[in-house]
């Protein structure tokens, strides 16, 4: 039997466990005070909207002019709710949120921020029959009050494996509380993108030479993301291949944009000025995606790597840092190329490896296209976290 059979018959094996009357529409609160559009929002907001196309009625409750209230596309906009969630001991909007489960009688309360863990678990606690899970999506140190508030939730949902080793390893709760929910992407848009892609007409728009070679990293401007090694690898790729071209796309949530100096900075030190687009971010990342012969991840640290896994589908050849998530997203020599953090030199040894190699870049741009469509959909995700929902539920109606 397929792998994809075995899933979907266990899924039905799981919903055979609940009597039908029991599966009526769930009321569910998802909570982010995130002021910027990350790997985490954007994983809120798949959740949200696909739970609403399956029948559920979902509340938000997000900061003030949050960006993230415009990816929520189909949630009613009755249905999102700004406060201002300042901090994990902000008491009124603890005291609002839990109002805001009452009034809607929610059922479920999700936190996916470690500052929103406390107020969310406020909200639940004050009203009886609703349900607290936690998404942890990063892998760094929780403080005490956090680690807390964990220890109270139902659930807490690791977005890789690397974070629920982490979470057992810190012994914040139970193990069997802890289920490992792999983040999930938009494959069948990916997939669209690069059938729908014309390589010349975007090199036009770049005004770039149609030999040209494009090697690329997405991600917040930081020095976690390793943009400066990415650009000093540029340095000796460009000795081999001189009609190669570096792109960064990421904006710098640091005060007073320091990141994004540093790197200009680091550009033109280097003397990469004509070879190194610094463009922020794109609505369509997918379009970049298809035009980079390498997509290049060379983060110090990644809990699942969303952006590798969106130019795995989009059929893309990837170089990444051997962080907790790339390991877990590829396998080297086979879906991409993995090379130690922080070594320059094998990060430039692996890009130049695939850009002097096309038949190896079209090899492993396929199978990591295969491997994202069956292991990164949004709809696993969905159906893996509603169940998570409905077993709580149960476990709740079977205590009383």
């Amino acid at each position: 039997m397929t792998n994809e059979f075995l899933c979907t018959f266990e899924r039905l094996k799981r919903f055979q466990l609940y009597p039908a009357a029991k599966f009526s529409a769930l009321k569910i609160l998802q909570i982010s005070s995130a002021q910027s559009l990350g790997g985490g929002e954007r994983h809120l907001a798949d959740l949200a909207n696909g739970l609403i196309h399956r029948g559920h009625d979902v509340f938000v409750a997000v900061r003030p002019h949050a960006p993230l209230t415009h990816e929520l596309k189909n949630v009613p906009e009755e249905n999102v709710t700004t406060l201002a969630l300042r901090n994990s001991l902000d008491v009124n909007s603890a005291r609002d949120l839990s109002r805001l489960v009452r009034r809607n009688q929610i059922q479920i309360v999700h936190a996916h921020m470690a500052r929103d863990y406390p107020l969310a678990a406020y909200a639940a606690r004050m009203n009886t029959g609703a349900k607290l899970i936690i998404t942890r999506h990063v892998l760094f140190p929780l403080n005490r009050l956090h680690r807390v508030t964990l220890s109270k939730a139902a659930r807490i949902i690791a977005v890789s494996q690397a974070v629920a080793s982490q979470l057992q390893a810190d012994a914040v709760t139970q193990p069997e509380r802890v289920s490992v929910v792999l983040n999930g992407i938009d494959v069948a848009r990916f997939q669209a993108a690069r059938q729908k892609f014309n390589r010349r007409q975007f090199l036009n728009s770049w005004e770039l030479a149609e030999d040209s070679l494009l090697v690329g990293t997405v991600g917040e401007l930081t020095p976690l993301k390793g943009q400066e090694e990415f650009l000093r690898a540029a340095v000796p790729v460009l000795k081999q291949i001189p009609n190669a071209y570096f792109v960064i796309a990421g904006i710098d949530h640091s005060r007073g944009k320091e990141h994004r100096a540093r790197i200009q900075r680091l550009i033109e030190k280097l003397d990469l000025t004509n070879r190194v687009r610094l463009i922020g971010w794109l609505e369509d990342l997918a379009q970049l995606y298809c035009a980079l012969d390498v997509f290049v991840s060379s983060s110090h640290t990644e809990s699942f790597g969303l952006a590798l896994a969106e130019a795995m589908a989009t059929g893309t050849p990837v170089v990444a840092t051997e962080t907790e998530g790339a390991r877990e997203l590829i396998q080297s020599g086979e879906t991409g190329l993995l090379v130690s953090i922080g070594d320059v030199d094998k990060l430039a040894e692996a890009v130049l490896q695939l850009l002097n190699d096309r038949q190896w870049r079209v090899h492993l741009g396929t199978e990591a296209q295969k491997d994202a469509s069956a292991r990164f959909s949004v709809e696993r995700m969905i159906d893996e976290t509603e169940e998570i929902y409905r077993a709580e539920i149960q476990e709740q109606l079977d205590k009383h």
